[in-house]
């Protein structure tokens, strides 16, 4: 990354980034300029662009524009649109409006999800091993019974809430 002082000297030399005059006939249209003034269209952010949006006129834009010299009160609001359109790429009502993006990325996103599902399930069905026969309910029901049959902490732990007389757990 070029430090200030070289991008500053860079462009002294090559002649960019300098804000040269012109004339509102002939937009300069972003030559010789940096990249954020170079944009010839409105954005949020920068509404107002230096350059217009249409420099090159037909002959009924520029009939058109020597109208504009004139009274506005003898422009129609056609006409009016029509000089604001070569002007301006869009107004702030459609530079504000919301946008159908969000459907795009929440598809992505569900489509994503389910792909991972399903490469979970493939995994445990085909490349997992079975269940450990140690987690059956079978074994399960077995051990517990081996355990209070050897009286496995008879004191404070497991054997200590069975009854032995009953063949129950104590209330």
């Amino acid at each position: 990354m070029l430090s200030r002082a070289a991008w500053s000297l860079m462009l002294k030399k090559s002649g960019h980034g300098r804000r040269e005059m012109h004339s509102p006939e002939a937009p300069a249209r972003g030559e010789g300029k940096m990249p954020p003034y170079a944009n010839w269209y409105a954005e949020r952010s920068y509404p107002m662009p230096e350059e217009p949006f249409c420099s090159d006129l037909n002959a009924e834009q520029q009939a058109l524009k020597e109208k504009e010299k004139g009274s506005w009160t003898q422009l129609s609001h056609a006409e009016k649109v029509a000089l604001y359109r070569l002007q301006y790429h869009q107004t702030f009502a459609e530079m504000n409006r919301r946008s159908n993006e969000w459907k795009t990325v929440m598809g992505c996103v569900f489509f994503f999800c389910g792909f991972t599902a399903l490469l979970i399930w493939w995994q445990r069905v085909y490349v997992y091993p079975p269940k450990p026969i140690t987690l059956t309910d079978e074994w399960k029901a077995q051990q517990l019974q081996r355990m209070l049959d050897m009286k496995v902490n008879p004191v404070h732990g497991l054997a200590s809430h069975w009854d032995y007389e009953k063949k129950e757990w104590k209330k």
